[in-house]
């Protein structure tokens, strides 16, 4: 569990870094749009009186200054506007009219809209208390607009970089996994080769010596079990060949190994087709799966006992599978967990069973395994689904 730990501690760092990341830009971007945008509104009240100063020109004007603060103006979209709310003249702002007269028109409407925002100067043009006046209506210049796009595009591009790295870490992590896990089962098949060799040429013998013992035949079926786990473990991080097989008959091996091996309190109820239901899989390794769900579920109705149901439905386009216990259930918030590589419930667990599972069932079949139901205090079913 303490790599899983791990993992979700480093997916919350790097979702706070993000998160940290965000605002600070967002905040560092929120001062230096206002301030630029304070700036932009001096500039145009330079601008302004800048007009201003131009309508009322006389002879000592100097009017290369007066121009000069006009046309150096190349980023502030301005509509110049008169009392009666008709656009004079337009700066820095796009439009499509068929003529200047059209255009105009265009203008005065972007500029009724400038004044609307509160973005709008308001030029006296003399010093009569009903004298005439203009509007220098303005707008954000391009820039400004951009910079305050700006903080959300690199929130994206943050977030991209968390979710990437967030993926990156567990591919890693499930690529050692496997490694690990495939390097132990082979060495634990290439462990128990040699012992189970020996079992088998002893049990040989001993049917020979005592040909009417009863006992032998059970010790041979537990030797050739053992063989069969070896095999299973074997074949972990290889590609099975699939074969047709009776998925009934698999069931049935289940069912009648577990009968023999579980306590008389839990009842194993089979409900089988009348027909056999043949796809194609790796009986050795699918057994082993509806063995482990079978397992898990004697564990879940503890010394109580129960019943578990084994199930097989033959679908128009699947096989499916499900596995009922009447035990405790499963808590809601580990329902997401079960399958992940480590987690577990029991003080004695690995959690390795229902992991390897969805590995057998996914990855070598091409099938998909999930909790069907689970309630706390009734019970569990786990679901397969084989496409024939």
């Amino acid at each position: 569990m303490q790599w899983t730990d791990r993992i979700r501690q480093v997916k919350i760092f790097l979702v706070l870094a993000a998160v940290i990341i965000a605002v600070a830009s967002l905040v560092v971007s929120h001062f230096l749009i206002r301030d630029l945008s304070v700036e932009e509104r001096n500039k145009m009240e330079v601008w302004a009186e800048a007009m201003r100063t131009l309508n009322m020109a006389d002879e000592s004007t100097d009017m290369r200054l007066v121009l000069k603060v006009i046309n150096e103006n190349n980023t502030i979209p301005v509509i110049v506007m008169d009392a009666g709310g008709n656009a004079q003249f337009f700066r820095n702002v796009n439009v499509a009219g068929k003529n200047y007269a059209d255009s105009l028109q265009q203008a005065t409407m972007i500029g009724l809209r400038m004044k609307q925002s509160g973005r709008s100067i308001r030029i006296m043009l003399g010093n009569r208390p009903k004298a005439d006046y203009i509007d220098v209506c303005y707008d954000e210049s391009l820039m400004l607009k951009r910079l305050a796009y700006y903080p959300f595009v690199q929130l994206g591009v943050v977030m991209i970089f968390v979710v990437v790295a967030i993926f990156a870490l567990l591919t890693s992590k499930r690529a050692e996994q496997n490694k690990v896990w495939v390097g132990l089962s082979k060495e634990t098949a290439h462990q128990l080769g040699t012992p189970i060799s020996s079992l088998m040429a002893w049990t040989e013998i001993l049917k020979e010596s005592y040909p009417h013992d009863k006992l032998i035949p059970e010790m041979d079926k537990d030797v050739k079990r053992l063989q069969l786990i070896a095999d299973r473990f074997s074949k972990i991080g290889s590609v099975p060949e699939p074969v047709p097989s009776n998925l009934n008959e698999v069931v049935e091996h289940v069912a009648e190994y577990m009968d023999r091996r579980t306590s008389k309190a839990v009842r194993m109820i089979k409900d089988l087709p009348d027909h056999d239901v043949v796809i194609k899989l790796n009986a050795s390794l699918f057994e082993w799966v509806i063995e482990n769900l079978s397992k898990n579920a004697v564990d879940a109705m503890g010394g109580e006992g129960g019943t578990i149901t084994l199930r097989v439905e033959d679908a128009k386009d699947k096989a499916v599978v499900e596995v009922t216990d009447t035990g405790k259930g499963i808590r809601k918030k580990d329902l997401r967990n079960v399958f992940r590589p480590g987690f577990t419930t029991k003080k004695r667990g690995w959690g390795l069973g229902l992991s390897l599972a969805k590995r057998i069932v996914e990855e070598y079949h091409h099938g998909k395994i999930f909790v069907k139901m689970s309630e706390a205090g009734k019970g569990t079913t786990f679901r397969i689904e084989l496409g024939k």
